[in-house]
């Protein structure tokens, strides 16, 4: 039996080469006279000379032609929305695909950090408007130090760079509404 399946394999096996075939006319066969393409063909070519005649467009060819024109800037901000629109949306739903991964394969002790940082938020909302963030960066820093520390860094090369900005813009006030050139006279240090 082994033999049968191996020698149908390799016949398989060998339908499945590709080779050309190049046929070579015998050298004492005598020339053939070539056949005409009109005494093959199985209809007869036509002898005149065709000429193309446009049709007239009809009312409602009309009609479509003009709501084609109508609707074409509306149809290319579409395709132009849709084709911006489209990587936004992928990605967003790869998003939520890699958080439902994540969350259906949370690490040890992830749901009830994320509890104690929700409820310190609620607790927040409870108690003023202002206190949430804090009470849930607070909550959140308890469990992530390096992250707190690390934003906090930020946070504050930001808000010194903004304080930083703000005084260079009240300083320029200062000096433009201020300090004219007539009020240099009252000014100490001048005569």
């Amino acid at each position: 039996m082994f033999k049968v399946i191996q020698r149908s394999v390799g016949l398989a096996s060998l339908s499945l080469l590709a080779f050309k075939v190049y046929a070579v006319p015998k050298k004492d066969s005598p020339p053939k006279n070539s056949v005409k393409v009109d005494d093959l063909s199985l209809y007869s070519v036509p002898k005149g000379q065709s000429k193309y005649v446009e049709e007239s467009r009809s009312p409602l060819g009309e009609s479509i032609s003009q709501l084609r024109h109508y609707c074409e800037p509306y149809t290319s901000w579409c395709q132009e929305t849709y084709s911006q629109t489209k990587p936004k949306m992928q990605s967003l739903v790869q998003w939520g695909l890699d958080s439902y991964d994540y969350l259906q394969n949370a690490p040890p002790r992830f749901f009830p950090r994320l509890g104690v940082i929700g409820f310190a938020g609620l607790i927040g909302l409870f108690l003023a408007r202002v206190y949430p963030p804090g009470f849930m960066g607070l909550a959140a820093s308890l469990y992530y130090p390096q992250q707190a520390i690390v934003f906090a860094q930020v946070s504050g090369e930001r808000l010194y760079d903004w304080g930083l900005r703000g005084y260079i813009v009240i300083e320029d006030l200062w000096k433009e509404n201020f300090q004219k050139p007539g009020n240099m006279k009252n000014s100490p240090g001048t005569k």
